[in-house]
């Protein structure tokens, strides 16, 4: 028995496909059960102490999503075949599950954060070959997920090496408009500190890792993000920011996924 999981649960490797593996754990922070997608590369030789992506779904998702909606695994799989990218392991949990999405933020009732930043990286090590205290870890997420990736890489610097957003939420407040009609009040009571992504990273400001994030120019978010780059110009905040072609869909997030996973794979090279 694991001292952080009463209970834990993978898949067998003989029902697998695609490098894909599902874990069931009772997480603490969240007071019930939680899912977490892994690809470990197949195929090829495996090192120890494997870079970890983890990789935030949006709002109405769930732990599948990023390899369902957007077959990251396929692409991940076929960087490293060409040696774009170095190996290493995507991880996918679920946020939670709370109402239309929980923000990974702290609530009253659950830790949706704590969740993410310690549970799911000890799950990997406990669960997954060649994931390990050594391991680098990186985060990132779509639209929600990159409002939890941005806020929480920014945060928590000595977990994540660096971390990176698509198409973010920048404003917790931009959640209403992705909710169903009269939750989102319900949500803003329970949800604890939901800090701005600016205001994350310039409480962080001395401490950031490096990060990126990107946004199609047709994205209704597009100028929430326009904004955050230039307050992150103002203040002097190091960091990359890409306007693209497209919109808020599957089709802009599986076509540019690539950017940031060989942004992160750059990262653990320095």
């Amino acid at each position: 028995m694991s001292d952080t999981f009463f209970t834990s649960e993978i898949s067998d490797a003989r029902f697998e496909t695609d490098g894909l593996r599902h874990i069931t754990v009772k997480s603490r922070a969240l007071g019930g059960r939680a899912d977490i997608t892994v690809f470990v590369p197949t195929d090829m030789k495996v090192p120890t102490d494997l870079p970890v992506v983890i990789l935030l779904h949006g709002v109405y998702g769930s732990h599948w999503a990023w390899t369902m909606k957007a077959g990251v695994h396929r692409t991940a799989q076929r960087m490293m075949e060409t040696g774009e990218l170095k190996p290493m392991v995507l991880a996918m949990p679920s946020d939670g599950l709370y109402g239309d999405g929980s923000g990974y933020i702290k609530h009253r009732q659950a830790n949706y954060e704590a969740w993410i930043v310690q549970e799911v990286p000890q799950a990997l090590r406990e669960l997954i070959q060649g994931v390990t205290t050594a391991s680098d870890y990186f985060i990132a997420g779509l639209s929600m997920g990159g409002y939890g990736a941005l806020r929480l890489g920014a945060k928590y610097p000595q977990v994540f090496k660096s971390f990176a957003g698509l198409s973010s939420i920048t404003e917790f407040s931009q959640l209403a408009d992705f909710c169903e009609p009269g939750t989102f009040e319900t949500l803003g009571v329970r949800a604890l500190h939901p800090e701005s992504v600016l205001e994350v990273l310039l409480n962080n400001k001395e401490k950031l890792g490096l990060f990126r994030f990107d946004c199609g120019t047709d994205d209704s978010l597009f100028e929430a993000n326009q904004q955050l780059h230039d307050a992150l110009n103002y203040h002097g905040i190091r960091h990359t920011f890409e306007a693209l072609p497209g919109g808020h869909t599957w089709d802009y997030w599986e076509r540019n996924i690539n950017r940031t996973l060989q942004f992160f794979s750059d990262t653990v090279a320095g």
